[in-house]
C-alpha cells in the first residue's frame, strides 16, 4: 500500500486561502453544520501550561470530522503572548491530517494561517447570520488589532460586506495606527480611524469584533451597549458575565465553551445555569434558534477542532491538485509487520 505524506508550507496556505475567500467560508460553515448533526467527534482541548511562564501555552485540538470530509487529526498551537511585544504574533502551529481508514497521516501544514482563516470564517459567517443575512454594518469597531483581527476584517472586505466606517482601539501603542495605515482599504470606507477610547469604540459600532488577548473582563458598563450592537466575542473573555446574562448568546458549541473561565463560563458561574444561551451558529443557520435587535447580539465561539480539519483539507486537496504540496515519499519506511 503506498502511504502518501506532503509538508505544506505556510506560503502555500497563505495563497490558497486569500485566493479563494469565499470557498473557504463555505467549508467553515459546512463543519458546523456536520458537527450540529452529531457527525464530528470533538474533545476538549488539552492545554500545556508553564508554572514559570503563567501567560504562555501550547494547546492541542484533536478530532475527527465525518460526513464528505471524512478525516481525523490534530492541531498543535502555541500561544506566547509577549511574542507581540517583540513584532511577530503570538500564535504559532502546525495541523496534522490523519487518513480515517488506516489511521496513518498524510499531511502537516503550517497552522497559524489555518487557524486564523477557520477564525476568521467563523466570524465573518456568524456577522452575516447574526445580521438577517445583510452585509452590512454603519460602523465596525476592531477592538485588538493583531493578526486575527487583520483577518476578520480581510474576510469580511472579501465577502462582500459594506462598512461606512471603522473605528481602531488597541492597548498597545502604535498598534492601531499601523492596522489603519497597513491593513485597512480606505477606498471601501467613508472614514477610517482611530479611537480616542475603548469606551468611544463600543459606543459608536454597530458591530464590534474582540480580538485581544485579555485574560480577565474589562468590559463592564452595560450602557457601552445600550445600542444593542452586534458582538464578536473571539477573545472570549473581554466581557463581564453580567453583559451576557442581558444579551442573546449564540455560541459555536455549548459544553466546549463552558470552561476555562471564557464570560459564558463566567456567567454560567453567576447565573446557576445556562438558560442565558439563546443557541448554537448551526442552530442558528438551521433556523432552530433566532435572535433580534431588542437585546446586544454577542457571538463566543470557542474553537473546534473540526473547523482547522475541513479548512486544512480543503487547503490540502487544492495544494496536492496544483502541485504546491511537497511529497516526501519515504516518510513512512518499516510498513512490513
Amino acid at each position: 500500500m503506498n502511504f502518501e505524506f506532503s509538508l505544506i508550507t505556510g506560503k502555500t496556505v497563505h495563497g490558497i486561502v486569500h485566493a479563494n475567500v469565499g470557498e473557504c467560508v463555505k467549508q467553515v460553515e459546512a463543519a458546523y453544520l456536520a458537527h450540529g448533526d452529531g457527525q464530528s467527534v470533538n474533545p476538549d482541548s488539552y492545554f500545556l501550561t508553564f508554572p514559570e511562564q503563567p501567560r504562555n501555552r501550547i494547546i492541542a485540538l484533536p478530532a475527527h470530522l465525518g460526513s464528505h470530509f471524512d478525516l481525523s487529526g490534530i492541531k498543535w498551537i502555541a500561544s506566547y503572548p509577549d511574542n507581540v511585544r517583540q513584532g511577530f504574533p503570538r500564535a504559532s502551529a502546525v495541523l496534522i491530517l490523519n487518513s480515517a481508514r488506516t489511521g496513518y497521516p498524510f499531511a502537516c501544514m503550517e497552522a497559524s494561517i489555518i487557524s486564523a482563516a477557520r477564525t476568521a470564517g467563523s466570524a465573518v459567517l456568524a456577522a452575516q447570520w447574526l445580521n438577517g443575512g445583510a452585509r452590512r454594518a454603519r460602523c465596525l469597531g476592531l477592538v485588538g488589532n493583531g493578526l486575527i483581527a487583520r483577518y476578520i476584517y480581510s474576510f469580511l472586505l472579501a465577502m462582500g460586506w459594506e462598512l461606512d466606517e471603522v473605528l481602531l482601539h488597541d492597548m498597545m501603542p502604535g498598534e492601531a495606527e499601523r492596522f489603519a495605515s497597513e491593513v485597512c482599504r480606505p477606498e471601501r470606507h467613508r472614514r477610517v480611524r482611530v479611537a480616542s477610547s475603548k469606551e468611544e469604540l463600543l459606543r459608536q459600532s454597530d458591530l464590534i469584533v474582540l480580538a485581544t488577548v485579555a485574560p480577565t473582563p474589562h468590559i463592564h458598563d452595560e450602557s457601552l451597549l445600550a445600542h444593542n450592537p452586534i458582538v464578536l466575542n473571539i477573545s472570549l473573555r473581554d466581557l463581564a458575565p453580567e453583559l451576557l446574562l442581558k444579551s442573546h448568546n449564540i455560541v459555536d458549541d455549548v459544553e466546549h465553551v463552558m470552561k476555562a473561565d471564557t464570560s459564558p463560563h463566567l456567567a454560567e458561574k453567576l447565573s446557576g445555569g445556562r438558560t442565558f444561551i439563546t443557541g448554537t451558529l448551526p442552530e442558528l443557520i438551521r433556523g432552530r434558534c433566532r435572535v433580534d435587535r431588542t437585546r446586544p447580539t454577542l457571538f463566543s465561539p470557542f474553537g473546534l477542532g473540526v473547523l482547522d480539519l475541513a479548512v486544512g483539507k480543503w487547503v490540502y486537496d487544492v495544494a496536492r491538485d496544483t502541485g504546491q504540496a511537497i511529497r516526501i515519499d519515504d516518510f513512512f519506511f518499516e510498513l512490513t509487520r
